[in-house]
């Protein structure tokens, strides 16, 4: 499927693109900022490699098996845009901007569910899994979605931007791999804070900041919707970062930077299948609902003993839920071409086609990324030695350091400004030799 748009329309989707495209580096920060200093670097990585991965892929023939001719409605044609062919020069400027649009989607698709394996696992063997999750999983589960002819699409089922191709997939993903590989060492009897809330809230409002490229440009237009999805996408947001931290301050006595930037994850992950379905009211008790259900569900990890470390599961694939099956309820009649909710008069009928959609790519991505992390563990394995987990990934693996942190000595002739103290040089120091 080749989207035709005017030239207005396209400079509304390629902007779009790059807000979305921004959202990686958001991501990379604001998971770096979650894991301990000794990981930051490799967390950032796994997300920078998933834009180099999946980029290559998707102009090779991700494209193509999500938008291509339908097959059985069960994947599009790979061949028949292989390599984007035919797409160069076709004289529609949509032709392009739809291939750009969709792998911002791809890219982080796989960057997100990089946060639940966090500081444990070998760098190659995460980027085999990004090449064979990517085509086995991402590319079919999103024309099922949004391809002409995708068995999802056709139903009737309502994904606006992604919640079921992208959160729920990705967040079934995630916990698989939380098991499959195993909890980090020391996982629920030592502290594994966050070593740096000042990336994580940066990372947050780059991910905010580019979700409104996300949602509205899911609009494919300069249009009334894409102002609809850009208001919903705000005030859900905002929503859920309140219904978050009310449930931090009744529960815990603290309203905490983490669970703001968590809250304000959970609003996006839940309004992005419902934007161009929901009025701002609506979309206002999704948000609510998404930060309250978000909060208690990032707990359940510590309940079954799994080690979803970022909690990709609690938030995406529990986010991804609550939004597309909110759907059923809240869908306004009001808004053009859309479905009716149960709460406006329109019967069972969207729920039941929400969950069947919901439930059906959860399945999917459960079994088939099971298979692929069993394969992965006989062949590559996925885990680092215990000795290089505990020393810190970043040095095992990429033989670099997050952080410089060691000191710095000046020589006797050098003036000393804001330096350490005579007694804490060392003795050649002290002598000038």
């Amino acid at each position: 499927m080749i989207l035709e748009l005017n030239s207005g329309d396209t400079a509304w989707v390629l902007t779009s693109a790059s807000l979305v495209l921004l959202m990686t580096p958001g991501l990379a920060l604001f998971y770096g900022g979650m894991v301990r200093a000794k990981g930051v670097l490799n967390m950032i990585m796994m997300s920078f490699l998933s834009m180099g991965i999946v980029g290559v892929l998707w102009v090779l023939y991700g494209y193509s098996m999500s938008s291509g001719t339908s097959i059985g409605g069960l994947i599009g044609n790979p061949l028949e845009y292989l390599g984007l062919a035919g797409l160069v020069t076709d004289p529609d400027p949509g032709a392009l901007a739809g291939v750009a649009f969709g792998s911002t989607f791809a890219i982080i698709t796989v960057a997100l569910i990089s946060g639940a394996i966090a500081d444990r696992v070998k760098f190659s063997t995460w980027a085999v899994f990004s090449v064979i999750w990517a085509t086995l999983v991402y590319f079919p589960v999103a024309h099922w979605v949004w391809g002409d002819g995708g068995w999802i699409g056709s139903l009737g089922v309502i994904d606006f931007a992604g919640g079921t191709a992208i959160h729920i997939n990705a967040g079934a993903a995630a916990l698989v791999l939380a098991i499959v590989v195993g909890p980090r060492i020391g996982f629920g009897t030592r502290p594994m804070r966050p070593h740096n809330m000042t990336l994580v809230m940066l990372g947050a409002a780059l991910l905010w900041f580019g979700w409104f490229g996300f949602n509205a440009g899911s609009a494919f237009a300069a249009d009334a919707i894409a102002a609809l999805a850009w208001v919903n996408t705000l005030v859900a947001t905002a929503a859920a970062m309140l219904g978050w931290l009310v449930v931090e301050k009744l529960r815990d006595g603290h309203a905490t930077s983490l669970g703001a930037a968590s809250g304000i994850v959970a609003g996006l992950v839940g309004i992005t299948p419902a934007a161009g379905s929901l009025n701002p009211v609506g979309s206002l008790l999704l948000g609510l609902v998404a930060g309250v259900a978000c909060a208690y569900a990032v707990g359940l990890k510590y309940k079954f003993n799994y080690d979803d470390s970022l909690d990709v599961v609690g938030v995406h694939l529990v986010g991804g839920l609550v939004g597309t099956l909110l759907i059923g309820l809240l869908a306004d009649p009001a808004i053009p071409d859309n479905a009716t909710g149960l709460f406006y008069g329109g019967g069972f009928g969207q729920l039941g086609l929400q969950a069947l959609g919901a439930f059906s790519a959860m399945a999917y991505s459960l079994v088939a990324t099971l298979l692929i992390a069993l394969a992965l563990k006989a062949i590559m394995g996925w885990r680092v030695s215990a000795a290089d987990e505990l020393g810190g990934i970043d040095l095992a693996e990429h033989s670099e350091a997050g952080y410089d942190l060691s000191p710095v000595y000046y020589s006797s002739k050098v003036q000393r400004t804001l330096v350490l103290t005579k007694d804490d040089l060392p003795e050649t120091a002290k002598t000038g030799a």
